[in-house]
């Protein structure tokens, strides 16, 4: 039998969802009147409707897990385009492996879970459950941000520094324009990634330091905290959509607790919602509920809504909802990235 190859393998591109192609407003009504995790759905929608049309309210995406790899990528992009989010708070895999991977050219592909993950090995396709990747094509993003790096002066940078950077290479060389990275870069929204270098970015970078050992950059996850938290502090009211959990969700919820050992309290996040799979019994959830965050002095509970279903399926949804009453129109744009 003939051994297959790479390219049986990568052949069906993932295709993004497009919130603008689909109305879901009537699909949310339904599930306003419905119980279960509908009705946490559409409740969900409410309180984003409510963080848009507060004046005040700056909107927090946290973002973690493969969903981007996954069909969400164009999903997340959209939401810096419409200014439905001010700040994003991510993993490094969904910034730099997916996103940023994408605006260089490259895909990610429909496959299955059931392979034969020796053969894919062997044949450098990396596996994100159902989806493939080229891991061949991954480490040019990888060299990629070693080139970025290789171009800075050698100093500490903030994760939002560096990422600026990477917009600010897009704009110049993307392949596939409009990723979030590089609309964040062009619309003033601050990406952070607190744990920058566990992802593509992390072999580039240590690729980088290792070929200019006494003239390289770092990544400072302080100065991250301190340049978020100065937004938390400078905010006057905050809202979160948290997209999975783990360190985005824990890194801009511990904002509250950082205001307040500076000496500048700050109200708790007023808005929250989290979409999430994750289980409760462990006393995780991905780093805790919203109403266990809030015992911590990092969640108001009046307007937070945990929304237990894959994010793939609800997300989607929700932030189509939100595009087509286009309610996001009227707010003025804030524009953080000014600010550093």
């Amino acid at each position: 039998m003939k051994k297959p190859k790479k390219k049986d393998f990568l052949k069906t591109p993932v295709r993004h969802a497009d919130i603008t192609r689909f109305d879901a407003r009537p699909i949310l009504e339904t599930m306003a009147g419905m119980s279960f995790s509908a009705r946490e759905c559409a409740r969900a929608c409410e309180i984003y409707r409510r963080m848009l049309n507060d004046p005040d309210c700056t909107i927090v995406l946290a973002l973690a897990g493969s969903t981007g790899a996954a069909g969400c990528l164009q999903v997340y992009a959209d939401m810096v385009r419409y200014n439905l989010v001010d700040v994003v708070v991510a993993t490094g895999a969904s910034i730099v492996d997916m996103d940023f991977f994408e605006a260089l050219g490259f895909r990610h592909y429909q496959g299955t879970a059931a392979a034969d993950d020796r053969l894919l090995r062997e044949l450098y396709i990396d596996r994100i459950y159902d989806t493939y990747i080229d891991e061949e094509q991954l480490q040019v993003c990888d060299l990629t941000v070693q080139k970025i790096a290789d171009r800075l002066p050698p100093r500490p940078y903030s994760s939002r520094e560096f990422i600026r950077e990477m917009g600010r290479y897009l704009t110049r060389h993307a392949v596939k324009k409009g990723s979030l990275v590089e609309l964040a870069y062009r619309h003033q929204v601050p990406v952070f990634c607190p744990a920058f270098t566990d992802s593509s970015a992390g072999f580039g970078l240590v690729k980088h330091q290792a070929e200019r050992p006494e003239n390289h950059l770092t990544i400072d996850a302080v100065r991250d905290f301190r340049e978020l938290t100065r937004i938390k502090m400078e905010a006057k009211t905050t809202g979160l959509f948290i997209v999975g959990g783990g360190v985005p969700k824990n890194f801009i919820q511990d904002t509250v607790i950082c205001a307040e050992m500076l000496g500048r309290p700050v109200p708790m996040h007023r808005y929250a919602i989290q979409v999430t799979v994750a289980d409760v019994r462990d006393g995780a959830c991905s780093s805790s509920t919203l109403k266990e965050a809030s015992s911590w002095g990092k969640v108001d509970t009046t307007w937070e809504q945990m929304v237990y279903a894959e994010a793939t399926l609800v997300v989607p949804l929700i932030a189509s909802d939100l595009y087509h009453r286009k309610e996001w129109k009227k707010r003025k744009r804030r524009e953080w990235a000014k600010r550093f």
